[in-house]
């Protein structure tokens, strides 16, 4: 059983407080609270130390310390994660807030940045060089989250997932030790780290191949919720067969108040938000049939990449009572297809919606064993939240959320998204890497034998 902050003597504790280059908050300070918020307002977890490190060797000095003295660790990058897996109750967080930098070489078009850079900052750097890196959908997200877990977002279907573009890592193992993973070395710990989670190490710092994009075509089309089933089932014959410059995902939602015209408020829509990377020229062409099922609502025009990332930042701030459930699916059947319209119609709040992301293209091209995100082969990663600004709602959206996940559960592949997923146990983790579980383990074993990291979703090494 790990230890508490509070089992650890002061002075011990502020031996360790020297070595840091960075800030320590603890719970009698004045910034505690602020800064043991996350973005799930959800998650309301009182750690015994916060450690604000700027550089490597602070998170070397943390690793260390945290394992002389047995402690509970967790390693908090963006903030961003469902399940509040960056935060723990009384011990330590190795916060990597203070180590960002974003480095672009243009002459190979890979892109350095660091540990606790956001994809916001990233899309800052990379955009006046014509450049993006495949992220997900809110420029809010932590780079080192979305990273581990896998990465869908946008530019998916034409460059794959996040994992795909990482040509290396720098990192910190359990033992305080600094390796740097890439194809050449450590490649056990490379293969692991493209989607196996914070389970290996923590990384300060990733090198990605970035891909030509600067301007792109997209926006949100609407139709009546009544229309999910008819919407749905047009587009799974479309999307897989779409040029993979075309990525667009489906939604069941409430529009809100801003930024949506005011005819549009409080009603109830089968979405798609479309992005297309392609010649601008053939925008018009390419969404002809698109605009062919005649959308009650269309918001589609060209602009900078990093604002159709951004899109959806302001209806999402920080602190929102979060509930999720995820799965993958292979298709979006008749029975499926009914589920996602009578649960749409009971969408308790005006941010709680699904998302179903298309894994086509070229994410799904990589092998299944290439990285360990095993769901090369499924057409869509699903996500149900429940949202809302006020913890009276709390016990609503997660009853919806459950509601709907168990009704379409049955039509699953079996498994979820690592990043969509709460703390749901180690037989839902098992299922969400299938057969590449056992070689995780036999990974974890070598890099982490003693499960130091291991509030994650938790690979557990093997015996």
């Amino acid at each position: 059983m790990a230890n508490n902050v509070s089992d650890i003597d002061n002075a011990r504790i502020e031996e360790f407080s020297a070595g840091i280059r960075g800030t320590i908050v603890k719970p009698l300070d004045s910034d505690y609270d602020e800064t043991r918020k996350v973005f799930n307002g959800m998650i309301d977890k009182h750690p015994g130390l916060f450690v604000k490190c700027v550089d490597v060797a602070d998170v070397i000095h943390c690793v260390k310390f945290g394992r002389e003295n047995n402690l509970l660790v967790s390693v908090r990058g963006g903030g961003h994660n469902a399940g509040g897996l960056g935060i723990c109750d009384g011990g330590m967080v190795i916060d990597l807030s203070g180590i960002k930098f974003v480095r672009v070489n243009v002459q190979d078009q890979t892109v350095r940045v660091g540990g606790g850079n956001l994809w916001g900052e990233v899309d800052h750097a990379t955009h006046p060089f014509g450049l993006a890196i495949p992220a997900g959908i809110i420029s809010t997200t932590g780079v080192g989250g979305l990273t581990l877990g896998g990465g869908v977002g946008y530019l998916s279907r034409k460059y794959g997932l996040t994992i795909d573009n990482l040509l290396e890592a720098d990192m910190v193992l359990a033992d305080g030790s600094f390796v740097t993973a890439s194809a050449n070395q450590h490649e056990d710990l490379f293969w692991a780290i493209r989607g196996g989670g914070g389970n290996f190490g923590i990384v300060t710092s990733f090198k990605f191949q970035a891909h030509p994009v600067k301007t792109v075509f997209g926006g949100p089309t609407l139709w009546p919720i009544e229309q999910t089933e008819e919407i749905m089932e047009w587009y799974h014959g479309f999307i897989h067969q779409a040029p993979d410059e075309l990525n667009g995902f489906v939604a069941t939602l409430t529009i809100p108040e801003s930024p949506f015209p005011e005819h549009l408020h409080g009603k109830k829509f089968c979405g798609i938000v479309w992005c297309y990377t392609g010649d601008i020229s053939k925008a018009s062409e390419v969404f002809e049939p698109i605009m062919d099922e005649n959308p009650f609502f269309t918001h589609v025009g060209e602009m900078p990449y990093p604002a159709i990332q951004t899109l959806f930042d302001g209806l999402l701030p920080t602190g929102m009572q979060w509930y999720w459930r995820a799965d993958f699916f292979n298709e979006i059947g008749p029975e499926a297809r009914k589920q996602h319209l009578e649960n749409g119609l009971k969408l308790p709040t005006p941010l709680s919606q699904m998302h179903l992301y298309p894994i086509s293209g070229a994410a799904s091209r990589v092998g299944k064993d290439e990285t360990p995100w095993a769901y090369r082969d499924a057409k869509y990663a699903g996500v149900i939240v429940g949202v809302d600004p006020d913890p009276a709602n709390a016990a609503v959206i997660s009853k919806w959320c459950k509601d709907y996940y168990d009704a379409l559960h049955p039509f699953s592949s079996g498994g979820a998204y690592s990043n969509f997923m709460m703390d749901e146990g180690q037989e839902r983790v098992k299922a969400s890497y299938r057969y590449n579980y056992e070689r995780l383990t036999q990974i974890k074993k070598k890099y982490d034998p003693g499960n130091f990291f291991h509030v994650n979703q938790n690979i557990q090494p093997a015996n």
